[in-house]
Order: C-alpha cells, then structure tokens, then sequence
C-alpha cells in the first residue's frame, strides 16, 4: 500500500479511537448538552465529524453529501464510524482521488474532523462529566479497527500530568 494511504488510515484509527475515548462513559442525554451561546451540541458535532468524512468520500466517488439529522447521538456515532470505515476502505483500496491530493484530504476534512474530536472532549469537562487522561502513544489503535467498537486504555493516567494545583 502507499506509504501516504497508510498513514491517512492510521489518522482514520487515531479519530475513531478519540471518538469513543470522548463519548466513553457519557451520560445518556449528554448527546442534546448545550453549552449555550447557540454551540453545536455533541449530537451535532459527531453529525457534522460524518458529514466532513462523507464529503471526503466524494472525492473518490463524485456526488455529495449532507447528511440529515439522527434522532440519538448513538445513531450518529454509528453513521460516523461507517463513514470512517468506508473511507478507510477507499484509501486501501488504491482508488483514484478526483480533482485533490491525499495533502488536500489530510488538510482539509480529516484534520477537520480530527479538531472536532476536542470538541466533544471539550463539551464533556464543561458538562461536568470530563474524560480521564491517557497517554495516546500506546493507545490501541488500528487502521484495521476504525468502528465504535475500540479497546480501552493501554495506559490511563492517574491525572493530568500538567494539571495545576
């Protein structure tokens, strides 16, 4: 496989793997959290993470794609896995990219989805429910594994290494 593929579906198992480090443990309404100010709530963050995945699908495929609202945040977490996987799918398969480079993929919607995975991390510490440390370098990642289903951590921490006193 191209080294450059690759390495994109190792970003694709690094943004599945945060996905569900972020939503792991939620509470079942933390999907309709607003934090107010007119903020994407996580049900709308993890919609719009499908839609930029699925966007980057077009360019292997043509088309486009807008995705309609779910009724539940584990219904939207689902489509954004199968998007993740069909994409994953497509950088193996060797498929020709139209009219964008694998640098233009990576710049654009994947690292966009990847800034939205903070997000969501983001809106679990302002509901109250913040996710625990982990050191991602020994994360269990794999660009074979890009569904819900991910491994917990390898090596948690017990607290945030910087936190302040």
């Amino acid at each position: 496989m191209d080294p450059q593929r690759d390495l994109l579906r190792h970003l694709l198992a690094s943004l599945a793997y945060r996905t569900q480090k972020a939503l792991r443990g939620a509470p079942d309404s933390f999907g309709d959290f607003s934090a107010g100010n007119k903020v994407r709530t996580p049900s709308d963050v993890v919609r719009h993470m499908a839609s930029l995945i699925g966007y980057a699908r077009t360019f292997f495929h043509g088309g486009s794609y807008r995705p309609a609202p779910l009724p539940t945040l584990s219904a939207e977490v689902a489509r954004l896995h199968e998007q993740i996987a069909l994409l994953g799918q497509d950088l193996a398969s060797g498929a020709p990219l139209r009219d964008l480079t694998l640098e233009q993929l990576l710049r654009g919607p994947l690292a966009d989805a990847v800034t939205h995975v903070g997000q969501i991390a983001m809106l679990r510490r302002i509901a109250g429910v913040p996710i625990p440390p982990e050191n991602f370098i020994y994360a269990g990642m794999s660009p074979d594994n890009l569904g819900p289903d991910q491994p917990p951590p390898a090596r948690p921490d017990a607290e945030w290494p910087e936190r302040l006193a």
